[in-house]
């Protein structure tokens, strides 16, 4: 028995990550359990209305978006909902869609692209067990920073959060976790959010910038960032296994805000990016099941496996 046991512990220490583009039925991180509408029978939509019709409401329901839908401002989607995208290059231009105080969402292989301020791409907020995923979002960087707003934004107590297998590109905001430095009450203990396996290209900074959570960012890819990876306000995070590409700093705990994060780094290549780690947390083994794969791996699991169309 001794020796089967020993066999068996040997098998999983040498179980290899996940396929580039096998995407996961389900996700890994903090987002684990999130179902969205499950096996409810899918509708598919190719207008603004019908999409907002779609939605809503917290009952089971799988929504297929089939075509590129304009809108301004953002749609809300009610709890038990899942949204996913039809081929490579269905989705949403100059707007977003908005997660305003429910549950069990899954969004995937969308095309969310210009989000005009004060929307954003997809805006988290007061919700929980969200999986974002396999989705493509864009802007450009040729207006100024503030004329589109962030690409994925999740704040207000948000919790149980994996965002993973995403493309954003072109953009100056990305991923804004907490909102406010002025939002501890309801922020504190929340805001347990999972990045892997995502490509950032052309962004500028927030990859993400995360206040008062606990964030696990692992097997990204990032290149032509000026600040990446932003710890502030007593966050916790778990940096490991990403790489970086001409970008200025790769990880930093102590700008723009009065009270400094905390992060841990491991196993990451930094392509000579700087970083800027003034405390180091508490955070380093995550509460789930994942395998990270070596950085020596990722920029081509990621760049194959990335974005819409991948599913």
């Amino acid at each position: 028995m001794a020796a089967g046991a020993a066999v068996l512990a040997t098998v999983a220490v040498l179980t290899l990550p996940q396929s580039a583009g096998a995407a996961e039925t389900s996700p890994i991180g903090f987002g684990a359990g999130t179902t969205g509408g499950g096996s409810a029978t899918a509708v598919t939509v190719s207008s603004l209305d019908a999409f907002r019709t779609a939605v809503t409401g917290n009952t089971a329901k799988v929504v297929k978006v089939n075509g590129l839908i304009s809108l301004s401002g953002q749609v809300d989607i009610g709890s038990n909902t899942t949204v996913l995208g039809v081929g490579s290059s269905s989705g949403f231009t100059g707007g977003g869609l908005r997660l305003n105080n429910v549950t069990n969402v899954v969004v995937r292989n969308l095309n969310i692209s210009k989000p005009l301020a004060p929307a954003d791409g997809v805006t988290v907020q007061a919700s929980t067990k969200v999986w974002i995923d396999h989705n493509s979002f864009s802007a450009d960087r040729t207006h100024d920073k503030d004329y589109y707003d962030g690409l994925l934004d999740i704040n207000h107590g948000s919790d149980n959060v994996t965002v993973s297998w995403n493309t954003f590109k072109d953009h100056f905001k990305g991923s804004l976790v907490g909102h406010s430095d002025n939002n501890a009450s309801e922020d504190t203990g929340h805001l347990k959010v999972t990045y892997h396996h995502n490509h950032f290209s052309n962004v500028y900074s927030r990859i993400p910038s995360l206040r008062f959570g606990t964030g696990h960012f692992y097997d990204n890819y990032v290149e032509g960032a000026d600040t990446a990876v932003h710890s502030r306000m007593g966050a916790q995070m778990l940096v490991e296994n990403n790489v970086f590409r001409t970008t200025k700093i790769a990880v930093t705990t102590n700008r723009s805000s009065d009270v400094d994060g905390f992060a841990n780094l491991r196993g990451n290549d930094l392509g000579g990016a700087a970083t800027e780690v003034s405390q180091v947390g508490t955070f380093t083994t995550a509460p789930y099941s994942y395998t990270a794969e070596p950085a020596s791996s990722v920029v081509a699991s990621v760049t194959s496996g990335a974005g819409t169309g991948k599913l």
